[in-house]
């Protein structure tokens, strides 16, 4: 990261040794240690916290040409498909003229209570 090899540490220990005394060099390396560890631990979490900013922001993106390329305007405007059609609707253009003067047989009832609308209205 800053490139420093050994001979540089060296040099550092020495001054440090001098400057510092032997009896203080061993607490102010503990305590350059613990600083040292924190300042790693607060650029990791920053680092995390902005690759969580950019996956955030990436998928706002993919969401938003989602949403321009398959609108939900779109979706709700569609025709519906003749399956999809209410079953009052399907009864009503399946009966013939001929039809209403047939007896009409009882139907079962499906799962939801109601008679089956494709169900043939002759005995």
């Amino acid at each position: 990261m800053f490139d420093i090899g050994f001979w540089e540490l060296v040099m550092i220990g020495v001054i440090a040794l001098v400057v510092v005394g032997p009896e203080r060099l061993p607490r102010m390396a503990r305590v350059a240690g613990l600083w040292l560890g924190r300042a790693r631990r607060v650029l990791g979490s920053v680092k995390q916290e902005i690759d969580r900013e950019l996956k955030a922001d990436e998928l706002k993106e993919i969401l938003r040409k989602q949403a321009e390329s398959n609108p939900l305007q779109r979706i709700i405007e569609e025709p519906t498909r003749p399956s999809a059609r209410p079953a009052a609707q399907t009864a009503s253009q399946s009966v013939s003229p001929n039809a209403a003067t047939q007896p009409v047989a009882a139907s079962k009832p499906t799962a939801s209570g109601s008679a089956s609308a494709g169900s043939d209205p002759r005995p």
